[in-house]
């Protein structure tokens, strides 16, 4: 079997080709992401191209794998909003992901985030390097007895809740399908958005994006929030309203905000842009802020979560050429 891969780092590679030994599938590698202006780059005796979070697999790119033989899409990653499923059903091409990859590294990255806005490490840290040893404008908050809301109680979420739970935190959760779980052993208090958002002192997005997340987080939503409430998103780049978040900090509503996803990511994240300059002027302006925290979408950056992309992507592809079914997991879409 031949793998195309697109959207392809350094370590990509290391991972894939680290656990192909035990799989002996042939792999190619692609910088570029897949969109319509490089699907040409997929050649005839390709079986499967392997894509990630901002590849762009609309039907248009869908009907020239189809012309191209192409038998399987293989997402290295949870997330399918970019993927066009019915297009792929349409065309018979099979569609599998990584449902669950050490949902600890993304818990672990939102509480880093958590705590370095709080306490602000990250200002702390530059004012050591120039020998400014000052407290001032450093003063935090015990995150002890604080309320924290958390939208989305999946594998991730769930892992954050009991993250937060130990702090001594209140949390409160909003999730359309509930842990039972998280509730009986009193994790959790499952409320409504409503009570969440006027509620929490720390919000924190742990829920896929479908059309009704998307904007989840929006100026009608910021409105019913806590003034000062900090609000941290590790999950997708639009489930939060650029624009009205801008606002959000502009009014001082937010009052810390941490993303390691960004709505228009697509065009900036996983490249290095540092000798040029950033045309995208709301992410410009969100880095200008002193109360905001950005990551490149590094949360799930971890030798164990690489290991397990890469391990469960290959034995996706394995198992469907070879009994045409995925057993163990709730991979294929």
């Amino acid at each position: 079997m031949k793998i195309a891969f697109f959207s392809t780092q350094p370590y990509d590679v290391t991972f894939f080709n680290k656990e192909n030994k035990q799989f002996d599938f042939e792999l190619e590698y692609f910088e570029t992401g897949l969109e319509e202006q490089t699907v040409g780059l997929v050649t005839e005796d390709t079986d499967v191209v392997c894509v990630f979070v901002n590849d762009k697999v609309d039907a248009e790119v869908i009907q020239r794998l189809a012309e191209k033989k192409i038998k399987y899409i293989a997402l290295r990653c949870a997330g399918f909003n970019n993927v066009d499923l019915d297009a792929a059903h349409k065309h018979n091409i099979r569609v599998c992901r990584v449902p669950a990859y050490s949902p600890e590294a993304v818990a672990e990255h939102t509480l880093a985030m958590l705590f370095t806005l709080n306490r602000k490490i990250h200002k702390a840290y530059n004012r050591v390097r120039e020998q400014n040893f000052s407290l001032n404008g450093l003063l935090g908050t015990n995150i002890y007895k604080k309320t924290v809301g958390i939208i989305g109680t999946g594998n991730i979420g769930s892992v954050f809740c009991r993250m937060m739970k130990a702090l001594g935190t209140e949390v409160l959760a909003y999730d359309v399908y509930p842990n039972k779980a998280l509730e009986a052993d009193g994790t959790v208090r499952y409320v409504e958005l409503d009570e969440l958002f006027t509620k929490s002192d720390i919000i924190s997005l742990h829920c896929p994006l479908t059309p009704e997340t998307l904007h989840i987080i929006n100026e009608e939503n910021i409105q019913k929030m806590k003034d000062g409430v900090m609000l941290i998103n590790t999950s997708r780049g639009k489930l939060i309203d650029t624009h009205a978040i801008i606002q959000g900090l502009r009014n001082k509503k937010i009052g810390a905000l941490g993303i390691d996803v960004y709505e228009q990511e697509e065009k900036v994240f996983f490249r290095d842009l540092s000798g040029t300059i950033l045309e995208d002027e709301r992410l410009q302006l969100l880095t200008s802020f002193p109360n905001v925290l950005v990551t490149a979408h590094q949360a799930f950056f971890t030798d164990e979560a690489l290991t397990q992309i890469a391990f469960v992507t290959l034995d996706n592809l394995k198992q469907l050429s070879t009994t045409n079914e995925i057993v163990g997991r709730v991979a294929e879409l």
